[in-house]
């Protein structure tokens, strides 16, 4: 029996961030078992591929919407500033 899988360039904008690193550690461990087909090899790897990036992605505007508290001299909240993650 064939086991339906989604195309390698499948992943949706919408696709949840956890969602996305399930199917990637997947891929990892189905690749690293050594014990898939050439082709899909192939297949899964580009899956994994695009996977990575949506992760990216994802991170990427989570880290921009983090932000840090600022204070005053006094000490109590001032405001808030991009957070500074270098």
């Amino acid at each position: 029996m064939t086991e339906t899988r989604p195309d390698a360039t499948t992943v949706t904008a919408d696709m949840p961030f956890e969602k996305a690193l399930e199917q990637l550690e997947e891929i990892v461990r189905r690749l690293e078992k050594g014990d898939v087909a050439l082709d899909e090899s192939v297949t899964i790897y580009e899956r994994g591929e695009a996977l990575k990036r949506h992760c990216e992605s994802l991170l990427k505007r989570a880290e921009a919407r983090i932000q840090r508290i600022t204070l005053a001299p006094d000490g109590r909240a001032a405001g808030v500033a991009p957070l500074d993650v270098e």
